[in-house]
């Protein structure tokens, strides 16, 4: 007899911030980074998992440079999530709320608080991270958010034939198993009671979320993309009751295909430096 789900509420908490995140970026990117945007911008996404997972297959040890990089970068992006790249107006003193987040993530180490400061820090990285890489793109081409959902579908291709071939399992335990330090957070990827969420499963939801802003998606929009993604979520993750591990990037590929055909997009509104 078959559980009622096949997951626990950990798995559930990673879809919800992967709901949570499309509902928080802002669009624009700051005047000093235009000069810097570009179309090839998108191959980011599915460049990213491609050279982590070669890279890591031919150099292990790279998964040390990685924890230090995410420890070192992300508490930073987080900030900058905190104090500029939020829906809304720029709220710079905001910033500094990534210190308390940082002091508990490093002093509760290995316990729950430790554990949700580290995932506040990493979720909110990508909300940043996600609106500099969509406004690289679209500052550089009217058609940027296209080639960003492109890029999202793309990622989530290479990341299901990595998962579902077993092929994925080898570089994540060597990249989960890297500590920059002891005592230290890892950063790079999500953990909460023994369940793991990848980096890029929840970069991809801030990147969705900075492409509906790019666009001018309306709040109802944006809610309705959350609200859909929560529910494609859920139902992928029933398929937990035949495999041991999923791609969390596929559900945000389907609403990036889908959110396009909603209503309330308007055109490209605050896609210009800030």
């Amino acid at each position: 007899m078959l559980d009622p789900l096949p997951f626990r509420w950990p798995t559930l908490a990673f879809t919800v911030l992967q709901a949570l995140l499309v509902l928080l970026p802002a669009a624009g990117l700051p005047r000093w980074a235009a000069r810097f945007g570009g179309r090839w911008w998108s191959l980011v996404l599915p460049g990213s998992i491609a050279v982590v997972v070669a890279g890591l297959a031919v150099l292990p040890d790279a998964a040390d440079v990685l924890t230090w990089l995410a420890l070192v970068a992300l508490p930073p992006l987080a900030a900058a999530t905190l104090g500029w790249a939020l829906v809304g107006r720029p709220r710079p003193w905001w910033a500094l709320g990534a210190v308390p987040l940082l002091v508990v993530a490093i002093a509760s180490e290995g316990e729950r608080a430790g554990d949700i400061a580290a995932l506040a820090i990493t979720a909110l990285s990508c909300v940043a991270l996600g609106r500099l890489l969509v406004g690289a793109v679209t500052t550089a081409t009217p058609s940027g958010t296209t080639w960003i959902r492109v890029g999202l579908v793309a990622m989530a291709a290479i990341d299901a034939v990595l998962v579902f071939s077993s092929a994925l399992d080898a570089p994540n335990a060597t990249l989960n198993a890297a500590v920059p330090a002891a005592g230290l957070p890892q950063l790079q990827y999500l953990s909460l009671e023994r369940a793991s969420l990848g980096y890029g499963d929840v970069f991809v939801a801030g990147v969705l979320g900075a492409v509906l802003a790019a666009e001018g998606a309306s709040r109802a929009l944006r809610v309705r993309a959350a609200v859909l993604l929560l529910v494609l979520g859920i139902a992928f993750d029933l398929l937990f009751w035949v495999v041991d591990t999923l791609p969390a990037t596929v559900p945000v590929a389907a609403v990036a295909l889908l959110a396009g055909g909603l209503r309330g997009v308007g055109p490209h509104a605050g896609t210009g430096p800030r």
